[in-house]
Order: structure tokens, then sequence, then C-alpha cells
């Protein structure tokens, strides 16, 4: 009986490890705003993914091998980054560690937003911003170009539950997810957050530049 307590309680031990291991490699990243991930990347591309295969990055501090899908893409627009084509992006092999799934046949567009590493190459993780250019808003494509950046000196605060308020004049309130349910909600998908003269920041909405008199504030 003694035997049969101790040989439950490793099980247990050893299943309760694996499950901390399991969770530990989970991917987690809080949710930002379209402009947010725009003015975190270092790259913003429109783009076709053509081929994908496994490749070797390296070795891990224990000498294991350390695997990347490579994504071949054919670059259609860039939005920011480099003064250069993007021919593939990197991401890990799972999404359990933030690997993206994309499809390989040519005919679906993305929008990316990713990281630059040291040697150049473009990394991509769950946590970006990657969306299908078919399901992307008006405002969020014409943004692109010129919107998004005029407010990378803002900062957009997600609210999670009310209540919730700004603290400093240049934050914006995004609460598409209290309102909504979602992530993708019109704030997401029609507003963007950008600077005023006075150094303050406003959401605004349209594909049209914004009017004089809303971006020359004065106080009374």
């Amino acid at each position: 009986m003694t035997w049969s307590i101790s040989s439950c309680f490793i099980t247990l031990v050893v299943l309760f490890l694996w499950r901390v291991e399991d969770v530990a490699e989970a991917c987690s990243c809080s949710p930002a705003h379209p402009q947010q991930a725009f003015c975190n990347a270092d790259a913003v591309i429109r783009a076709k993914v053509v081929g994908k295969k496994v490749v070797e990055a390296g070795n891990d501090v224990y000498g294991n091998t350390i695997k990347r899908i490579k994504y071949d893409i054919k670059q259609i627009k860039m939005f920011k980054g480099p003064d250069r084509d993007i021919d593939a992006i990197f991401t890990a092999p799972s999404s359990a560690v933030c690997g993206v799934t994309l499809e390989t046949n040519g005919n679906k567009e993305y929008l990316f937003t990713g990281k630059l590493e040291t040697d150049g190459t473009m990394h991509v993780t769950l946590c970006d911003f990657i969306e299908s250019w078919e399901a992307m808003s008006a405002t969020q494509k014409k943004s692109l170009t010129q919107r998004y950046e005029s407010g990378c000196k803002c900062k957009i605060i997600r609210c999670t539950s009310i209540p919730c308020t700004i603290s400093a004049p240049e934050e914006c309130l995004w609460t598409d997810w209290v309102m909504e349910k979602s992530h993708s909600g019109p704030q997401a998908q029609h507003f963007a957050c950008i600077n005023r003269s006075d150094g303050s920041c406003a959401w605004y909405r349209g594909i049209a530049p914004p009017k004089k008199e809303f971006l020359d504030i004065e106080d009374p």
C-alpha cells in the first residue's frame, strides 16, 4: 500500500510538472489596436505567401537545433521598413510558441506587421497584427500610408472593464472590448488616434484627412 501511494504521488508530480511546462510554453500577448501594431513594428508590408519550409536557425543554450518556419512571399507594397523588398518571413514552428499559420497558395493577400532581426530577416508572431487584406476596412488600408504614422507619439489605452479612464492628454481610450466584446470593433476598424497641435491626442474617424480645426486646438 505504501508503494502504491508513493507511485501515485510521483505520477501526480510528473503530471503537474508536465502541465506547468505546457502552460509555460503557451503563447500569450495583449491585443493591440492596428495603429499600435503599425507603430511598434519594424516592417509593415502587403504580400502574398507562395511557399513554406522548415529551416534551422542555430542552436539553443542546450545545443538543441532551433527550428523556424520560413514563408516565401511576394511583396506587393511596403508601408514601413527597409529600402528593399522582403522576400521571406520567419515564424516559430507552432502556435504554442506564437508561430503563425498562413495559406501558401499565393491567392490570399495579407497585411503583415513584424520585427526585423539583426540579420535583416523579418519575424512575425501571433502577437503581431496579421490580417487578410480583403478583411481590412477602407479606413485601415488608407491609414497605413500616413494616418497611423502621424499618431505614433500617441498612446492607445485598452479598456478591459468599466470604469476605465485616460491619465494623460496624449492618450486615447480603446473601448472595443467592453462595448463590442471584440478587438475588431469600430475603433479598430474605423478610427486612428492622432496628434493635435497642442500635443494632445484624439480619435479621428474616416478616410479623409483631418480638417484644420480638428488639429488646431487652442485653450479657451
